[in-house]
């Protein structure tokens, strides 16, 4: 009897630990990647609120699936959320982790993009950058 009781509290332990350690894993970021994209705002999808208790949006009004790129030029369609409408034409560095998926986004130049990535953008002039961008209010 005893030893079936410590065998299930081995179990029950381990199994505490393995859930922890998921949680982890998934909650730190290990294994993240960047990819960069370029904003489309014709692929804009504006998101209702479907109400319940979890929101996969993470409370974000806009959605933008478009297509994105690693550091090798590998290809990927990314899903991500917004607060507001980007600025069209902006090239973004996406940070996607494993099971989570994007996780943050960020603005990026043109000249910080890697090699293989910049090899299916153009450039943005820096003038026509400044004339599409829309003020913040």
């Amino acid at each position: 009897m005893k030893k079936t009781l410590f065998a299930g509290i081995g179990v029950a332990a381990a199994a505490v630990a393995v859930l922890i350690g998921l949680l982890l894993w998934v909650t730190s970021g290990v294994g993240s990647a960047y990819y960069y994209t370029q904003i489309e705002n014709a692929k804009l999808e504006e998101v209702d609120s479907r109400g319940g208790v979890i929101d996969f949006q993470g409370g974000m009004p806009y959605s933008y699936t478009l297509t994105a790129y690693d550091e090798n030029g590998g290809e990927k369609e990314m899903t991500f959320g917004a607060s507001r409408e980007l600025r069209e034409g902006a090239f973004l560095r996406l940070t996607v982790v494993p099971v989570r998926g994007v996780v943050e986004w960020s603005e990026a130049a043109y000249d910080e993009l890697p090699a293989a990535v910049q090899g299916n953008y153009a450039p943005v002039a820096e003038d026509a950058r400044k004339r599409t961008q829309k003020p913040i209010y």
